[in-house]
């Protein structure tokens, strides 16, 4: 489990199979205090691979800077460079991801649709007198007058 910001936008390939694959680094801050009182800031970034919806999903709605709760598993990828020499890369495989990035804090998809609040009343109290509501009573509904 990883709490921590976007490094870069995620890079989408596309295998030759047809799965989709996304690719992006995330930043996670470990602060603490030593004995002596003074504060102390480490940084530590994690490479996240995500495959077929997820990695859509992390494509279209993921930026840099972007706040994420993952879930997945830790992996070693070993490969041999071009120079001949076996090189390692730890990943964490991505099973699980939540936006963390507060609605309206500048995202598109993360500020809530609009919503016209009524400038009348939702009930209309001569229209339901006229209809043989008589337990409504003649006083005028307002919005502001509604506890929720």
């Amino acid at each position: 489990m990883v709490i921590g910001n976007l490094t870069r936008d995620p890079e989408i390939k596309t295998t030759p199979t047809g799965q989709t694959v996304a690719s992006f680094s995330v930043a996670t801050n470990y602060i603490w205090t030593d004995q002596s009182g003074q504060k102390h800031d480490k940084v530590e970034f994690h490479n996240i691979v995500a495959w077929r919806r997820l990695a859509e999903i992390c494509g279209q709605y993921l930026k840099r800077g972007s706040k994420i709760y993952l879930e997945g598993k830790m992996q070693t990828r070993n490969w041999v460079g071009q120079d001949g020499v076996k090189r390692y890369r730890m990943e964490i495989i991505a099973e699980n991801m939540i936006m963390l990035d507060r609605a309206g804090a500048g995202s598109a998809m993360s500020r809530p649709a609009e919503i016209p609040m009524p400038s009348e009343p939702v009930i209309d109290i001569e229209e339901a007198a006229n209809m043989g509501d008589s337990n409504m009573n003649e006083e005028e509904i307002r919005v502001e007058n509604i506890p929720f």
